[in-house]
């Protein structure tokens, strides 16, 4: 929804990415990733389900008190004004990998693509800290609508000083190439969006050198979304250029840095401060992009290799029990004879404990082998020390990333076909207690989310979830007895390897992996219970990918979309309803989850998902896939009755949003074109609400389309908003604003190591 994101959402390396949000369109041929926005109400069938459709209240312009409120959590990046940062240093930050591609218009680009465009690349526009798109003056004086009739037009003025770093200005050119290549026209341009480019008629050159003329064929809202980031005409020019030669190099570039090396035999980006910037000098000589599995950045850390890194709460946790541990504190040895004494002993505690063990008749082989160990512990200790220390010099900077996880419910066949048992599944679930299970062990505000598309403090945002209802047994079990799933009714036995009332898919032990990884049912006997299944998270909380943009490069990188929870987060009581069933079949959904090793909280987060559903009579079968599987052949594929993945925030809701919740419909060889709508649950008049929000100028009325467009969602409760995705930032203490962002496009230039004695300030300037 964002150039981060699915990018986002799922994120490559391991299954602990920072790619958690799902791909856009990842697992279509390259050529045919193309993507336009249009009018497609005729070609819509009529074929969905809509049986037990509740009225939903409209909402109305917004009240004095907005809605859309203040972020719930600040970022938290030690802010310090310029002349407290030292001139020059490397900071050197962990990414999930190298970047495939440096084109962030391309289908397999993640979210290092987007870090490294938002250092290098011109944009017309970037994200404050409500997440609300904002002027950036270094490119762009002003940009203002200047008619609506008989079409609109958008005149940019841009910094008289901007330049590419071969010396030409930026202008005109370079935003009539962009428009081209994205446009959608031209199919050789193996573009993975277009959605705004496709409504521009012209592009002309203005009043002089420094304006740009944008005209519309047809209204655009969100037309602040274009040209961020803007490619020179060099790699938008051509088909070539844009398909392959912007894939591993940016020759031309215009940011406070420039891109100095890519370096893939040893996992590292290098930007160095570019000596032709117009802005606000870099405080930074270099910025290193080093490529760091999740999994392994808490040691990374601790042996001195990073500054700063996204992590997980157990790497959170291992540098909170450091900055409280005491300094020089001797360590005993255990399992030792009495003489080995502390580790600090060094040669005399060697040399006494061979003359004990030879005094009381210990062979000279056996004394040499238990100083061989001493020397072996002590080594061990000394080096845990040393990385306990050298943590000591890092803090965690938390906030909430601008992500959501949500429960998806696959509607295109099986009882979630019908939309009472999916607003069953949707009254079932208390979602506080969801959201105080991940975020309040974190120290972050439990608050569920309350809207599909936006997040608390953006302009878009209100909680709408009062379309559906809270949590509520009893409604849940009347909404399936009313579908006609009823207790106790005569359950037809089942062939072998014939699913329950869910969704088709694989054999269980077909498709999962570990043994015992396999399929349990939650809500028969006990094996859903997390103390008895051996996946309850007891080894450490991970971070989930969920999306590079998601998709995508973030399933190689780190694992499915998803969620945090906290370690040994146990799931909640109540007894399991009786068993309901239909035609002669049980309610059994089938809760597909991956089975890396960095999703062992995803999945406690499903079994607590999963208890609560029992309670009102629907079983759940969880079944544990590869994490290479787990998005390609069973999100996108509609291979799942339930899944948990998260999508990135957007400011451009009606733009971003809309391929994400439209409804699907008939593609010419027959099949199913869902575009990024993987709960393939959908209505005419949500599209015709975005469609509204996207060609209105009026920016009242486009939040209001915006706000009746949730409503609607929430109402055919295809997925369900569970909690804004924590972030956990370790940085060394005296790295300057640089964290946990939360919501806003870093600022590179003000990046830095404090001076000597300095402190961070209120606020950067």
């Amino acid at each position: 929804m964002s150039n981060d994101g699915p990018d986002s959402a799922l994120e490559g390396r391991g299954a602990a990415s920072d790619l958690r949000l799902p791909p856009r369109e990842r697992d279509k041929p390259r050529r045919t990733r193309r993507r336009t926005t249009t009018d497609r109400a005729a070609l819509r069938s009529a074929a969905f389900l809509t049986a037990g459709a509740l009225a939903i209240p409209l909402l109305t312009s917004c009240s004095s008190d907005d809605p859309a409120g203040k972020p719930l959590a600040a970022q938290d990046i030690a802010p310090a004004a310029r002349e407290l940062v030292a001139d020059g240093g490397t900071l050197r930050w962990a990414v999930d990998d190298v970047p495939e591609t440096l084109n962030t218009f391309q289908s397999d680009a993640d979210a290092a693509t987007s870090r490294i465009a938002q250092a290098v690349l011109p944009s017309m526009y970037r994200m404050d800290a409500a997440g609300r798109p904002v002027r950036n003056a270094d490119y762009l004086e002003s940009a203002k609508v200047v008619d609506t009739e008989p079409k609109q037009v958008v005149v940019y003025k841009l910094n008289q000083q901007a330049v590419w770093s071969d010396g030409r200005e930026i202008g005109a050119a370079d935003f009539a190439a962009q428009w081209r290549a994205l446009s959608g026209k031209d199919s050789a341009y193996w573009t993975a969006r277009n959605a705004g480019y496709d409504r521009i008629e012209k592009i002309e050159r203005g009043a002089n050198d420094l304006e740009v003329k944008v005209t519309f064929a047809r209204p655009y809202a969100d037309w602040r979304s274009l040209f961020s980031p803007l490619y020179p005409k060099d790699v938008m020019g051509t088909p070539d250029s844009f398909n392959d030669g912007a894939r591993r190099k940016l020759k031309v570039t215009a940011g406070p840095f420039a891109l100095k090396k890519v370096d893939r035999k040893n996992d590292q980006v290098t930007l160095a401060r570019n000596p032709r910037w117009w802005g606000r000098p870099a405080k930074l000589s270099e910025i290193d992009l080093m490529a760091v599995p999740r999994d392994k950045r808490a040691d990374a850390l601790a042996a001195g290799k990073i500054d700063l890194a996204e992590i997980d709460p157990s790497g959170a946790q291992r540098i909170a029990l450091a900055d409280r541990a005491k300094s020089g504190t001797n360590t005993p040895l255990q399992g030792a004879s009495p003489l080995m004494g502390s580790v600090g002993g060094g040669r005399v505690a060697a040399k006494s404990l061979r003359s004990w063990a030879l005094a009381h008749g210990t062979d000279e082989d056996a004394a040499d082998d238990e100083v061989r160990a001493l020397a072996k512990q002590r080594k061990k200790i000394a080096k845990l020390r040393k990385q306990q220390e050298t943590l000591r010099g890092f803090e965690v900077r938390k906030s909430l990333e601008p992500a959501f996880t949500q429960l998806a419910l696959n509607g295109s066949e099986g009882p979630l076909a019908d939309e009472r048992v999916r607003r069953a599944v949707a009254r079932a679930l208390d979602r506080e207690a969801l959201a105080e299970a991940v975020l309040k062990p974190l120290g972050l505000p439990a608050v569920p989310v309350g809207s599909h598309l936006a997040l608390a403090g953006q302009e878009d945002y209100a909680d709408n979830s009062g379309a559906i209802g809270g949590q509520d047994t009893a409604e849940a079990q009347a909404l399936l007895a009313d579908a006609g799933w009823v207790p106790g009714g005569p359950i037809k036995e089942q062939k072998k390897g014939e699913k329950a009332a869910g969704s088709k898919g694989k054999k269980a032990d077909d498709e999962s992996e570990g043994g015992d990884d396999g399929t349990y049912i939650v809500g028969e006997d006990n094996k859903g219970d997390t103390k008895n299944n051996g996946h309850n998270g007891e080894d450490g909380s991970k971070h989930l990918a969920d999306g590079k943009q998601y998709g995508e490069k973030h399933l190689k990188q780190g694992g499915a979309p998803g969620a945090y929870a906290p370690k040994g987060t146990a799931a909640p009581g109540g007894a399991a309803a009786a068993q309901l069933a239909k035609d002669g079949k049980p309610l059994t959904l089938r809760f597909v989850l991956p089975s890396g090793d960095g999703s062992e909280t995803l999945r406690t987060v499903a079994e607590r998902i999963s208890k609560m559903l029992a309670r009102v009579g629907i079983r759940t079968d969880i079944v544990k896939v590869s994490d290479d599987s787990y998005f390609k052949d069973h999100i996108a594929a509609g291979q799942y009755d339930l899944a948990l993945y998260s999508w990135p925030a957007s400011a451009f809701p009606a733009t971003d949003a809309r391929p994400i919740y439209a409804k699907p419909v008939p593609a010419a060889d027959g099949s199913l074109d869902v575009e990024q709508n993987y709960t393939r649950v959908g209505t005419d008049q949500v599209d015709q609400l975005f469609d509204q929000a996207m060609a209105t100028l009026d920016d009242d009325e486009s939040r209001d389309l915006i706000r009746k467009a949730d409503s609607r969602i929430w109402a055919a409760a295809g997925s369900i908003p569970l909690y804004q995705r924590p972030q956990l930032t370790a940085a060394k203490k005296d790295v300057a604003n640089a964290g946990a962002f939360g919501f806003q496009t870093p600022v590179y230039e003000d990046m830095g190591f404090l001076k000597k004695g300095a402190r961070p300030s209120a606020s950067a300037s």
